[in-house]
């Protein structure tokens, strides 16, 4: 059914990384929702940390609109999904405004996105080292693709009252409104590390102080009024909703009387990386699926018939994640009686045999340590190997994000052929266990909910006739 969504909107984007989208963008959902609004939080491309603070800023789950893993007619009908019933919506971007997959013109930029959606653009301009020079800057982006609509800007890092006067003047001899003005404020800033920004769950009271803190310096420092009838100028957007329901339809049959099987996922500080409509489909395949921390928790949840580890932080965790002795070994007797895991990059490190020296659960024949060379970016893949997410043959994209190296030994297949932007093979299957480092959104490919989903009831049947 092709529902028109009339929600307000706004793509919050920036010429460079750094700009300060993250901390507009988190500010402006957090102002808003304390005006008692229904906030529906958005980032365009495959970060997982800025979502975890949308989140905190909302009560909303934060999700993803990547066009290059999801594909651009993906874009709409998930952002319908999630903002469905709210009274605004607010996208972070990824990049600079007009940046997206390497080699592929527009494809996955925040530009991109925003025409997807047909929303304005509001741009985020770090104003540290400029003054009438921000026109020009401005100019070229408000120009650049005539079908982008930039609305306003906000201008960020503004060190004095005269900085501003200046900054005001340039834009608007460019015409340009200017919505908000920041000054520096290095006491909110967000803590980070090798790989971005701390995510939400390793530091959640700080975490909650800072949001507050943001909320407060975009309330003083923009026109929420402004913005929120910006918003209210994006027309009508007319798409069929994403359903999980609809795109789990076509899940493999299970038996009569089969049960609904059990999925546990894990969480916590070590494994904060997951995308919301996983669950979703997940449960629209018919499982029920309950969060576990392998930090803290010494079994695996009664019942669990599938597990999924997707990424994080294992190497910032792995003496804690070592030292929980009881819990790897109950994942180690899980794999090796069959039952079916998919990991994702901080999954794969933690099913190796170690990493960094610790012992981790010994599942993979394999050795994982930390490395300086950073691997970042986007990948097309084909399924190498039968396994409980995907049959051989299966094609989809995915993201590359991690500074580790895993030395495999032997007795296992690949799990992926990388064919862009380069040939390879890698990751692990192994009996019915799929681990691998390429991260993937499962809206783009639902069977592989649908058969991890079936594999889980499968092995949930054959457990139950056991003696």
């Amino acid at each position: 059914m092709v529902i028109s969504s009339t929600v307000p909107r706004l793509v919050i984007a920036a010429p460079s990384s750094g700009s300060g989208k993250t901390t507009v963008a988190t500010g402006l959902m957090a102002a808003f929702a304390e005006r008692g609004l229904a906030v529906s939080p958005h980032k365009a491309g495959p970060d997982y940390i800025d979502p975890g603070y949308h989140a905190l800023a909302t009560g909303r789950p934060g999700r993803n609109l990547d066009a290059f893993m999801c594909g651009p007619d993906l874009v709409a009908p998930l952002f319908a999904h999630g903002a469905a019933g709210c009274d605004l919506a607010v996208v972070e971007g990824v990049m600079g405004l007009y940046d997206g997959a390497a080699g592929r013109g527009e494809l996955a930029s925040t530009a991109q996105v925003a025409k997807l959606l047909r929303a304005p653009v509001v741009l985020v301009v770090d104003a540290s080292s400029q003054s009438r020079s921000v026109a020009a800057l401005v100019h070229g982006f408000a120009s650049f693709d005539p079908q982008v609509r930039l609305g306003g800007v906000i201008l960020n890092k503004v060190g004095s009252d005269r900085h501003e006067a200046m900054l005001r003047e340039a834009l608007e001899e460019a015409g340009m409104p200017v919505l908000g003005v920041l000054r520096r404020a290095p006491q909110v800033a967000t803590p980070s590390r090798h790989l971005g920004l701390v995510p939400v769950a390793e530091r959640r009271a700080d975490a909650l102080a800072a949001v507050a803190a943001l909320a407060d310096q975009v309330r003083t420092g923009c026109d929420l009024d402004a913005l929120m009838a910006l918003a209210r100028t994006a027309p009508p957007l007319a798409c069929e909703p994403w359903s999980p329901e609809a795109a789990a339809a076509a899940r493999e049959a299970r038996g009569p009387g089969a049960g609904r099987p059990l999925v546990a996922v894990a969480g916590g500080p070590a494994f904060t990386f997951s995308y919301a409509e996983h669950a979703e489909l997940l449960r629209a395949a018919g499982a029920d699926v309950v969060t576990f921390d392998p930090l803290n928790d010494e079994a695996l949840p009664p019942g669990t018939s599938g597990l999924v580890i997707g990424g994080g932080f294992p190497e910032v965790y792995a003496p804690e994640l070592s030292a929980n002795e009881p819990l790897r070994a109950a994942v180690a007797a899980f794999a090796a009686a069959g039952g079916p895991v998919a990991a994702e990059c901080a999954g794969l490190l933690y099913l190796a045999r170690s990493l960094d020296g610790k012992p981790m659960c010994g599942v993979l024949d394999a050795d994982a340590r930390m490395s300086e060379r950073l691997t970042l970016g986007y990948r097309e893949a084909v399924a190498v190997s039968d396994s409980p997410l995907a049959a051989a043959g299966t094609r989809l994209r995915g993201h590359e994000f991690h500074r580790t190296v895993v030395e495999p030994g032997s007795g296992a297949a690949a799990a992926w052929g990388f064919t862009h932007p380069e040939r390879r093979v890698e990751g692990f299957v192994q009996g019915n266990v799929h681990a691998s480092y390429l991260h993937t959104h499962w809206a783009a490919q639902p069977s592989v909910a649908s058969r991890f989903a079936a594999a889980a009831a499968d092995f949930a049947a054959a457990a139950a006739h056991r003696p």
